[in-house]
């Protein structure tokens, strides 16, 4: 009688233990199984948007490129410039999108003038406005006006460079030509006469230069 009991109760200590066990077990699975799926949703949540960004950013790239293709199509055909023959007939290629404005055009003496801009041509009276083009030709020699840029260039303001346009040298000034100009401009002696080509504004860089491989005068 003895044996059997101490064999019941043998039998039941080691039940009472695996049962135990099993509890234990079951309360860290659950643990585990919910921490698991709360990570699993933190990263999902995490993965969702950044995939979400990651089209938002998609979208808006493609939507930029596609805006500047229709600008840049929406430019041609060039137009066509042509200044005065009094002056050497400067002229060269602009988008058709720009305007422009006559302010001088020589008749009376004084140099000759215009300016280019997108639209509408801003204000020439103001001194706010900046201009995708500034054409100026002056009744100035060659080396005048390239000294009126000497003390610039000595500042660090203004770099200069060598181009070339209908055959013959000119100078190049890229920089800053005031507090609140900066740009770039070519400059060519004219007969006895000077021009000077310029934008204000670096947006318009890659029309300006595509625009001065376009220059032609008569010398």
């Amino acid at each position: 009688m003895n044996m059997s009991s101490n064999t019941e109760r043998g039998a039941v200590a080691t039940s009472t233990v695996v049962i135990a066990a099993l509890a234990v077990f079951s309360v860290a699975f659950a643990e585990l199984s919910i921490w698991a799926y709360v990570n699993y949703m933190d990263q999902k949540n995490n993965v969702d948007s950044k995939v979400s960004t990651a089209v938002a950013e998609a979208e808006k790239s493609l939507g930029d490129k596609l805006e500047t293709d229709f600008q840049e199509r929406e430019k041609q055909p060039l137009k066509s410039f042509a200044g005065p023959s009094d002056y050497g007939t400067l002229g060269f290629k602009y988008p058709k999108t720009w305007s422009v404005y006559i302010s001088n055009d020589g008749v009376k003496g004084g140099g000759y003038e215009a300016f280019f801009s997108p639209g509408s041509v801003p204000s020439v009276d103001s001194d706010t406005s900046r201009y995708a083009l500034h054409v100026t030709i002056l009744n100035k020699s060659y080396e005048q006006v390239i000294g009126g840029y000497e003390n610039l260039v000595k500042k660090g303001d203004l770099k200069t460079s060598s181009v070339k346009a209908n055959g013959q040298d000119g100078t190049r000034l890229d920089g800053n030509f005031s507090k609140d100009i900066r740009g770039a401009a070519v400059v060519f002696k004219i007969r006895d006469k000077t021009a000077i080509v310029q934008t204000e504004a670096d947006t318009f860089k890659p029309d300006f230069e595509a625009l001065i491989q376009t220059i032609t005068f008569v010398e």
